[in-house]
Parts: structure tokens; sequence; C-alpha cells
């Protein structure tokens, strides 16, 4: 979802995370938002931020701009989102894989002037899990984190939990704040991070971010940025081009090839770790009977369902980790068919024909066109789709009560295998919506969730996503291209798999 994804967390609103979500009220910093200079980078996004606390907020919308207000411990690296050093510069493992020793960056100050030291990693990590905000899950396997020193950090596990560095480090979700931040500052819309910019103020308008000249990394060239909200992808393309900003990743799909030979727009590409999927309610029938569900996924045509949604900007793909990642799984047992789609349905004892109501949000065009097309592939097989477009709001709402047939949404944020599959599909999964319930699958993935030896890791998880697709507890339909667009000249830009938004070392031209 371009406009107002979350990111995924387990908490319901965070699962829809699932994909996306919406801006909220304006949030007033003191300032107001302001025409950036000459050296200040115009930034186009799709949603105002609702809020700026790192720990609590899910929307996409503000991870855009505390991407650049905040650090984490380790950070994923631009070119292939292996876990690199950030606040720590180092780290060790027990032997038992039970303790992490975590040895962090000296000379690193906050944007008050504070120092960093360890006992700011030890406020952060525990008000996420004594507060049991949005990302406590992250620290499922955690019994204890502690500081033996200003320089040190140990984080104690229940369990060897290869996939730590993601858990803490994956996305500004995992920010680390100065020590009782919470109890100093409106952390709602106030921020004191030690990343490279310092926000400065956000209202209706825009979110305007200075630079922070004792960043630990270096100063950005740039004197800040000014992200303005431009809903309309077409308006951000205009505005691009006519000079009003020299960034936007709010680019019209249907635009995309066009623009590859524009001299007037840089374009910037890569196929995300974002994935959309569709997923039916296992507690209404006759969507618990796995051929009726099997018949729905022979029956679309994921090739068409992607062009009409993106114009052919992604990848269609049957699991959700997409071609590239290490992690990547070659499987796609369903071959469009409506023949034997109508057969599943004959074998599975129902009468056709069935009504779908399959839930969309009007937020998020993309799910509504893809969902115009599904419900022209199931009609000839007997299953009427009712398209129901809501607001997000009620999305979401709709979903956590279960009061639905089926929704399709999209997940971004992901890294690590368990990020793809855990939350979604074990039995006690948070954003187990859909009430996907399978013994061997929750093995497996418990299984690989401890497993050190990357090899057999994958080979667990290749077991587990075999299962979910095809018991089909998320229909898979593609991954998008992450595509982003900036004024001809501006360097130092890299777009990312993960939609992380990194200005730091931006150049205007």
């Amino acid at each position: 979802m371009r406009t107002n994804r979350l990111l995924p967390l387990a908490a319901a609103a965070a699962l829809l995370v699932t994909a996306c979500g919406g801006g909220g009220e304006s949030v007033d910093t003191g300032g107001g938002g302001g025409g950036g200079g000459d050296n200040v980078l115009v930034a186009a996004v799709s949603a105002e931020p609702d809020q700026f606390d790192p720990h609590v907020t899910n929307a996409y919308a503000s991870f855009q701009v505390l991407e650049n207000v905040y650090d984490t411990l380790v950070v994923p690296s631009a070119e292939d989102l292996t876990m690199q050093p950030s606040l720590a510069e180092s780290w060790t493992t027990s032997d038992d894989g039970l303790s992490w020793t975590f040895t962090l960056r000296d000379g690193v100050t906050f944007h008050d002037g504070s120092e960093f030291d360890s006992a700011d990693v030890v406020y952060s990590f525990k008000r996420i899990i004594d507060e049991e905000l949005s990302n406590a899950y992250r620290f499922a396997t955690v019994s204890d984190v502690t500081a033996p020193d200003p320089r040190t950090v140990v984080v104690t596990l229940t369990r060897p939990t290869p996939n730590l560095l993601e858990l803490i480090g994956s996305f500004k979700g995992m920010a680390i704040v100065s020590e009782n931040a919470a109890d100093e500052l409106d952390l709602q819309s106030e921020a004191n991070g030690t990343g490279p910019f310092q926000l400065e103020s956000s209202d209706a308008n825009a979110t305007v971010l200075t630079t922070f000249d004792d960043h630990w990394g270096g100063a950005p060239s740039i004197d800040g940025v000014e992200f303005r909200y431009i809903t309309e992808p077409t308006a951000a393309l205009t505005a691009l081009r006519n000079g009003e900003i020299q960034w936007t990743d709010n680019v019209p799909p249907q635009n995309v090839a066009d623009l590859e030979g524009d001299e007037e727009v840089e374009l910037g590409s890569v196929t995300s770790v974002e994935y959309f999927y569709m997923s039916m309610n296992y507690a209404v029938p006759p969507f618990d009977n796995r051929d009726v569900r099997r018949a729905i996924a022979t029956a679309i045509d994921r090739d068409e369902v992607t062009q009409a949604a993106r114009f052919g900007a992604a990848q269609p793909n049957q699991t959700a980790i997409p071609e590239g990642s290490p992690f990547f799984l070659e499987y796609a047992p369903f071959t469009p068919d409506q023949d034997a789609a109508r057969q599943l349905l004959e074998q599975a004892g129902v009468q056709t024909p069935i009504t779908m109501g399959l839930m969309v949000t009007d937020e998020y065009p993309e799910t509504v066109a893809a969902a115009q097309v599904i419900a022209s592939q199931l009609e000839p097989v007997g299953i009427d789709v009712e398209i129901q477009e809501e607001d997000f709001a009620t999305w979401l709402d709709r979903q956590s009560e279960g009061d639905f047939d089926a929704f399709m949404l999209s997940w971004i944020g992901n890294i690590d295998p368990a990020d793809f599959y855990e939350n979604q599909h074990l039995s006690t999964g948070g954003s187990n919506y859909q009430g996907y319930s399978n013994p061997q699958v929750d093995d497996l993935l418990t299984r690989a969730a401890t497993e050190p030896d990357q090899a057999a890791r994958k080979a667990l998880y290749d077991q587990a996503a075999q299962l979910i697709v095809d018991d089909v507890s998320y229909l898979y339909l593609y991954n998008p291209d992450e595509v982003q667009a900036w004024a001809p000249g501006l360097t130092g830009y890299q777009v990312r798999a993960d939609s992380a938004i990194d200005f730091a070392n931006v150049e205007l031209p």
C-alpha cells in the first residue's frame, strides 16, 4: 500500500500492519511547516504522521520521519538488509546462544546534548517490555536486559534466538530513546534521538527536520528535510516535475514505465520485501473448508491481478518471501484453471453460487483494483464476490473482531523469515486474524525460531511455507516494487527493499 502503511507489529492495529496504516490528526510540536530553504530537501509523502513515539506508533508515515531522527543498536544495510553496527559497534554471543553482549559506540550524543550510554538502551528496551508497547512481542524470548558498565549491554534469553539482531534493529520501532524520555518529554509530539536529523516542527501541512551537527556518523550535507503530505500520486509527480519538491515515494504505478526514460525525473526501483495477500476467515463456512480455499487459489490469476493493481510494477509470488532473498522458496502449486477450481468446489460438497464478502479499504486503491479482478475471476466458478470498501479505521475494527469473510492488504518491513510467517500463521500468532491452526506448522515455526544453522533454519521455514500455501492460510499475490522518484542531480539516496527512507547522505543539486 503506498499511502498510509503500517509496519507489521504484533498488536491488532499493527497487524494490519499487515500492511498499511493511516495518518492521524495534526501533531503540533511548537512550529509550523514551512517552505524549505535552498539546502533543505523537500520530500512528498502520502500521509501525515499520527505521532512521534517510536515505541507506540504503527504508522508508516511516522516511521518515514523517525527513520531520520532515531537510531537502533544495529541497522539493516541498504544493499542486502543484513544487520550492521549502528549504536552498537560490535556484539558477541555465548556458546549456548542464551546471552548476547553488545559493545556500544563511544562519543554519541542525543539531540539535547546528553551523552548516550547503556542506561538509555536498558530504559528503551524495558519500556517496550514493561509497558507492553507495540513491539513487546519482539522480546518474547528476552528474560533480562542489563548494563554491566556504560559501554556494555547484555541481553539474556530464555532460548536461543538466532534472529535477535533483526528483532531489535529491523526498523525504528526499536529506536533507542534517552533514559526517562517518556517522563521528561511528550514523545507523541517531541523527539530526542541520536539520528542525523532532529525534529523541528510538525503540523497539518508539513513535518520539518533540521540537521544534527553532532551526529556520530557525521552531519548530513543538507540543512534539513521538509516532509509535505501529498495524498494523490499524480499530484506528487506534478510537484516533482515543477520543482516544488525534490523527492517522493508516492509514484503512480501506471506512470512507472514512462518515467524510466524521462529526463526530468530520476527513478529508483527495487523489489520490496512487502507482500500483498488475501486471507479467508476460518470461522465462516464454507471458507473453513480447505478445498474451497484451494478452489479460490486455483481460480485466481496472479499475473492479471498484479497487472491491474500495479501495472506490472510487482512480482507475482505464491509465497511471501521475494526472489533475491536467501530465504526465497520457489514454490507455486496453483496454476490458474477455472475447471479445476469448479472440481474442487464439487469435491468440497458445497452448492454454488457462494457469496464471499471481500473487505478492502478505499484508502488504498490498489486493494480495490485487485479485488475487482479477483471478483471477475471467481464469478465463472460460482463464487459471487461482494467487494466491501471501508475506511481504514473500520477495516481494522472489522478485522480485529473477525467480522469478515475475506480481506486483502499487505505486510511491510519484513527481513527475517520469522517476520513473514510467525505472527501471521502460528496458531497463537498475534496477527493470525484468519484463525489458522496447523500443529505441524506450529512445530516447524517454533523449531525454526531457535535453529542457529542457517541452512537447517531455511529448510524448516520452507516446509512451513509449503503447508501455509497449501492450506491457503494466506493466498499470496505479489511482492510490489518499491518505486521512488527524485530530482535529477540529487545524489546519495538509495531505494531500499524494506521501504525505509534514509536521507542522511543526500546531496542536493
